[in-house]
């Protein structure tokens, strides 16, 4: 299947648009319409003939072809103008799956929110699977289902509830791009002891590090121990580093230990049994990679594999990413993967293995 026309749309966080804008535009994308957490790009390339590939970046939650916009001001009608769309667009294409969802309505954080799928956009998604199945127009039995590679998705999101912007994609081996809205396929009704639970089920899922049963991690800044109750659901036995006290359910399992220090204090000796490493504190990115860099750079030490969370702060520390990543690949991990997870905030998480 091919572009009607090279544009492109993204979801982002809301408050990431400003660096996703420049980022993007250093290769060739340059904006066409903005709304805080979506963003659309033409390519500047004025040659027909050139293969485009979508924008990959940091703060692009989703990537998809824009086929167009839809207004109205209600489901079935918005619905009916979907289907003349398609049909004007790609003729009688079928696709594999539909995803449905809505920008994000505030930064992450604020006022509590959470982004992710909520009550109303699971209705919408319902109803408009089954006008779109009855047109023979996607195969799947429901909408939002996990795509597998090399399927089809046909991407509505809703970036205003009278508005909808509509693309496509071909889903790929990089999982965010098989799951609707670039959300993670968590149970997000687990009783869990933090949110960092989720970031570390995200960033596990999203690296496709090979974490397997019966591995040793570390993870720096545990307190109060969401991620490490995560690691320990998946059969890993768990080193806790913080100075902070730690939730009775994840100090009391059997697999886990409380080191009650802060990670750069502790002997080198403490990390020698560990393959993995995760580090999730709330302190400049400069001092984390400091501490980290101190740990990896023993002889001692054999971590394969880290997931560094780094704290922009501001979204304008952006342009420090490249640096923090030349400096892990200094310590001898040459195979990394960047994201601003889609349960973080003003954060990225680093992938790196050796």
């Amino acid at each position: 299947m091919t572009t009607v026309h090279p544009f492109a749309m993204v979801c982002c966080h809301q408050g990431a648009e400003a660096p996703l804008k420049t980022q993007l535009a250093a290769t060739g994308w340059r904006l066409a319409f903005s709304r805080p957490g979506f963003v659309s790009f033409k390519h500047s390339s004025d040659d027909p003939s050139r293969q485009l590939e979508l924008p990959r970046n940091v703060f692009a939650r989703t990537s998809s072809w824009s086929l167009g916009n839809v207004v109205g001001d209600r489901t079935a009608e918005l619905t009916e103008r979907l289907l003349a769309l398609l049909t004007e667009t790609v003729g009688e294409r079928r696709f594999d799956q539909l995803h449905l969802w809505a920008r994000d309505r505030l930064p992450a954080g604020e006022r509590n929110y959470e982004p992710g799928f909520e009550p109303l956009t699971h209705a919408i998604a319902e109803d408009v699977h089954r006008r779109l199945a009855a047109s023979d127009r996607v195969t799947a039995d429901a909408a939002n289902r996990i795509a597998e590679i090399g399927e089809s998705v046909l991407d509505v999101v809703l970036v205003e509830p009278t508005r909808w912007m509509i693309g496509w994609h071909s889903a790929e081996a990089f999982p965010p791009s098989r799951w609707p809205g670039g959300f993670p396929p968590i149970d997000f009704a687990h009783d869990v002891v933090s949110r960092a639970y989720f970031k570390a089920a995200e960033a596990i899922l999203w690296s496709g590090l090979p974490i397997k049963p019966g591995d040793v991690a570390v993870e720096i800044g545990s307190a109060p121990g969401g991620a490490a109750q995560r690691l320990l659901e998946l059969g890993l036995r768990v080193i806790g580093v913080d100075p902070a006290e730690m939730d009775p359910r994840v100090l009391e399992h059997p697999g886990f230990t409380h080191l009650q220090a802060r990670g750069g204090d502790l002997k080198r000796s403490e990390y020698q049994s560990a393959r993995w490493l995760l580090v999730d504190s709330n302190v400049r990115p400069d001092k984390t990679l400091v501490t980290v860099g101190n740990i990896v750079g023993n002889r001692r030490v054999s971590i394969e594999g880290m997931l560094l969370t780094l704290k922009i702060g501001r979204y304008d520390q952006a342009d420090r990413i490249p640096g923090w990543c030349q400096t892990i690949r200094g310590w001898g991990y040459s195979k990394i993967e960047v994201r601003q997870l889609a349960t973080g905030r003003c954060e990225v998480c680093i992938a790196a293995r050796r």
